[in-house]
């Protein structure tokens, strides 16, 4: 159990580092390149916790499909690619500020949502189960998420293609 608490810590730490440099950088690449690695290792999190099928879906849906998809974006509409300082703006206080309040409020609702309620991760789960619990109620949003992701890749080939 030591050796996944580190693994974990390791982690945890490469994609708190990641997404901060996803939100930082201003070379648009990059931060796509960023945004896989935490990605990725929310992938590794879901290893640890023996979810296998979860794992697969993270790596295909996400890294595979939205970071493609992002990548196809950026290519296909001539989006500066280097460093751009038009990015940048000075309203970081604010932006700290804010997401220090949102912080409050999600640990707020948490906590009065759940309380002292414990997960038992040693419960064994078959992939039929997390499927159907995905994918059961959740399915006719799922297909609009993706037609709505096909549709933006549609929209960016057009926009490229005007000239």
């Amino acid at each position: 159990m030591v050796a996944q608490n580190v693994v974990f810590g390791i982690l945890a730490a490469v994609m708190v580092i990641s997404a901060w440099k996803v939100v930082t950088t201003k070379n648009v690449v990059r931060a796509v390149l960023y945004l896989v690695v935490v990605l990725a290792g929310a992938g590794a999190q879901y290893l640890l916790l023996a979810q296998e099928f979860i794992f697969v879906v993270q790596v295909i849906v996400y890294i595979g499909a939205i970071v493609v998809l992002f990548l196809f974006g950026t290519m296909l509409t001539r989006a500066p690619i280097g460093r751009d300082v038009r990015l940048d703006n000075d309203q970081r206080w604010l932006a700290a500020l804010t997401s220090l309040f949102l912080l409050g409020v999600l640990i707020a609702v948490l906590s009065n949502a759940f309380g002292d309620t414990h997960v038992n991760a040693t419960s064994v789960q078959r992939t039929a189960d997390v499927a159907n619990s995905m994918f059961g109620p959740y399915l006719v949003p799922f297909e609009v998420v993706s037609v709505l992701l096909l549709a933006a890749l549609v929209g960016a080939i057009a926009i490229a293609r005007r000239d």
